[in-house]
């Protein structure tokens, strides 16, 4: 993995696979503790005409966990997005996120709508409207924190989760208190300003994200859904190949 610096000296880690391939280049950001090995089963297949890149959010797999609440968020994670595109020399990029990495992903189009070609949202939501789903959320993600400080990870985490290895364990608790939680309804309200074409996968198990996949595929123009059979949460790790056929099927499209 390079490593990028960025302010205050935290470095966030970060791989460009099949760099000078002629394709539209393709920013893979991963869910809450996970990391990059999570697309391990697609960079081979998306990567085949296109620089695919990689990432560590901040506290996860080989990045730094700085000590302050203050150095997560989503804001910092569209910033840390935005300078890994530029290190990689890269103006304009199709986003791919997965769960919180798809949150991002519609969070950085808010900012830089025009460094976007393309959204890839994975099994992931826009977040709440609701002040009252939205404090619900919020004390879930404490609740998460919390068993994370005490050294317990939560129970029926899928296999993005399982399979990661984590430098710095203890930012876990921070990332998630710092990035997962939510204080606004910006990134939902924005869903109808998307103006490039968006492909929304769910796998047909994840009945957590189901709603939120139908809900953004009324509120986002030009949106196609597909529902990935036989697989949960993480769709792109439990049914590759179904995956990677729709998704470079989406993207030859561009």
């Amino acid at each position: 993995m390079n490593r990028l610096q960025r302010p205050g000296g935290v470095e966030v880690a970060y791989r460009v696979h099949n760099p000078h391939a002629p394709g539209v280049p393709l920013l893979l950001s991963h869910g809450f503790a996970a990391t990059a090995s999570m697309w391990e089963p697609n960079i081979g297949a998306l990567s085949a005409d296109r620089p695919v890149i990689v990432w560590d959010q901040r506290g996860h797999g080989s990045s730094d966990a700085p000590e302050s609440l203050d150095e997560y968020g989503t804001q910092i994670n569209v910033a840390d997005m935005a300078a890994i595109l530029d290190a990689a020399g890269v103006q304009r990029a199709v986003l791919g996120g997965m769960s919180l990495g798809g949150y991002a992903s519609l969070a950085f189009h808010l900012v830089h709508p025009q460094r976007v070609a393309a959204l890839v949202l994975v099994d992931t939501g826009p977040g709440y409207r609701n002040d009252d789903a939205r404090n619900k959320w919020n004390s879930w993600v404490d609740s998460v924190a919390a068993r994370l400080e005490k050294g317990t990870m939560p129970t029926g985490l899928s296999a993005e989760v399982t399979q990661a290895t984590h430098d710095h364990p203890e930012g876990l608790p921070r990332a998630a208190r710092g990035a997962m939680a939510q204080h606004d309804a910006r990134v939902i309200d924005s869903l109808d300003t998307v103006g490039v074409p968006s492909l929304i996968i769910v796998g047909d198990r994840d009945t957590d994200y189901l709603a939120a996949a139908d809900y953004m595929q009324r509120h986002i123009p030009n949106a196609r859904k597909v529902v990935i059979d036989d697989a949960g949460h993480a769709s792109n790790m439990e049914n590759p190949d179904s995956f990677n056929a729709v998704v470079r099927a989406f993207l030859e499209q561009l």
